[in-house]
């Protein structure tokens, strides 16, 4: 299965079932985070709910790029359908 279809396939699905993901952390960090009491997992699940909408974001701005700024380009020279319709 390509990036691509992993990217665009899975949704951010609170009831969707969990499955061990293997990670590692420094000692140091890994005892405060125990002495604190630190969910590694919910922290982790929590972090990366706010990190991916927002790497999604910036990957599809930057795959369409070009194609935006040909459209803002062909607005700016052209104008857009509306223009003469608008009543305000």
């Amino acid at each position: 299965m390509s990036d691509h279809h992993v990217f665009h396939q899975y949704t951010l699905n609170a009831s969707c079932p969990s499955r061990p993901a293997p990670t590692s952390l420094s000692t140091p960090l890994c005892s405060i985070r125990r002495a604190l009491g630190i969910n590694l997992s919910a922290t982790l699940e929590s972090r990366l709910r706010e990190l991916v909408p927002e790497c999604r974001r910036q990957r599809w701005l930057a795959e369409n790029r070009d194609a935006l700024a040909d459209a803002n380009a062909f607005v700016a020279q052209h104008g857009l359908w509306s223009d003469g319709q608008r009543q305000f």
